[in-house]
């Protein structure tokens, strides 16, 4: 029999536990019940932030200077691997962009001023925001990015265009990647990466219209994720106040690659999480389902790549939470960081193929949570980094 609670470690103190019960019981009160209803509309109300923030979940590991808790590492990993209980990949998503993909960075390299400007209420749930690195002609390659912000008196003057940014219709700010180097040439382009920043950029004014020089483009339909807000946006000539320099100019592509390790291993956690989520359900479901006078879990066939799963996600499980301690202990730990989110979101397709398979034609039906995961979960051995790249970071990791 398989161990009722998969994540029982001696990282987690009772505290720890305490916490993970808050946020199961937030997930069945405010998310459950919405879930249906916010996956067909293709859209979560903004004030569900703000129920966040009423549970501390906007700012789990901030600094208390700025409203955060400042607790360790693992109460983040313990709200992630229940947040995937509510069965929303794509609205989760956009709540790990705001936690997890922005709020760091900015509170590691912005100025007293631009914490409590931007943090301080984006812990409270008041603003949101977005990351802005991908564009129509490039996504995994973000030394060569083309948006251009040009230094103009006491502004940026910026042009250009992001894509498939999440958040990217309703954020309050966009941790905006930019080129303030020179334009990208042939001479140029093996030395692209020196000349990118980040730019906080605030995108509405005080009465909540769209800045100047800001525009929101088509809201994107996707394979899944469907309760994810994600759009294209352009910039045509939007100035933003020179203050809003995040870090030190043309360090922006540093600071990505940093930022990385972090959303990397959130995705591990969620990856390896949602596993052992398909998992239960699939196993349910096998127990209950009868097929020639048995149940599906009595064939030997569904027993041996049950287990055999169980052992790998094990492995998925043991490997993530090696690399979530060393990045507890603030430890840089890419390869361990990288491997986990190859491993465990190439399992997650795995595990939600054959869980599929085990639901036969009732998995292929909508009202199957299985059907969904198919296809929230295909995302994650895309984005932050694809497969790929994991693999051509750990061929200069390990060799």
């Amino acid at each position: 029999m398989s161990n009722p609670n998969p994540y029982q470690r001696s990282f987690f103190t009772p505290e720890h536990e305490i916490f993970r019960q808050t946020v199961r019981n937030f997930v069945q009160r405010e998310l459950l019940p919405n879930q249906k209803k916010w996956e067909e509309t293709q859209f979560v109300p903004k004030e569900i932030f703000l129920k966040f923030a009423e549970q501390g979940f906007l700012g789990i590991t901030m600094p208390t200077d700025i409203g955060g808790s400042a607790c360790d590492y693992w109460y983040k990993v313990v709200y992630a691997e229940e947040m995937i209980r509510a069965r929303m990949n794509g609205f989760m998503m956009d709540v790990a962009v705001h936690t997890d993909m922005t709020m760091p960075i900015i509170n590691v390299l912005g100025t007293s001023e631009q914490r409590n400007e931007l943090l301080v209420p984006g812990i409270k749930g008041e603003k949101i925001f977005a990351l802005g690195v991908t564009e129509p002609d490039g996504g995994s390659d973000v030394a060569h990015i083309r948006t251009q912000a040009v230094l103009d008196g006491d502004d940026y003057v910026i042009n250009g265009a992001k894509t498939y940014i999440t958040n990217g219709s309703r954020a309050d700010y966009i941790l905006l990647a930019v080129r303030t180097g020179p334009k990208l040439t042939k001479e140029n382009f093996n030395e692209a990466h020196r000349g990118i920043s980040f730019i906080l950029t605030p995108t509405r004014n005080a009465d909540g219209s769209l800045r100047e020089g800001f525009k929101i483009g088509r809201k994107l339909v996707k394979l899944g994720n469907d309760s994810s807000d994600t759009a294209e946006l352009a910039f045509e000539n939007m100035r933003v106040p020179k203050r809003y320099l995040l870090g030190e100019e043309n360090k922006g592509f540093y600071y990505i690659m940093q930022n990385f390790q972090g959303e990397r291993l959130i995705a591990a956690i969620m990856a390896i999480a949602h596993c052992h989520l398909m998992l239960e359900d699939a196993q349910k479901y096998a127990t209950e389902r009868l097929v020639f006078g048995k149940r599906v879990i009595d064939l030997q066939v569904w027993k041996h790549r049950l287990a055999q799963l169980h052992t790998e996600v094990a492995a998925g499980q043991e490997l993530t939470y090696r690399a979530c301690d060393l990045y507890a202990q603030g430890i840089k730990a890419v390869k361990e960081i990288t491997m986990a989110k190859l491993y465990t979101t190439e399992l997650a397709q795995k595990v939600a193929y054959e869980c599929l398979q085990i639901h036969g034609g009732a998995g292929y039906m909508e009202e199957y949570d299985i059907s969904r995961a198919t296809r929230d979960l295909r995302l994650l051995t895309i984005g932050a980094g694809t497969s790929e790249i994991m693999r051509e970071i750990l061929s200069k990791e390990c060799f």
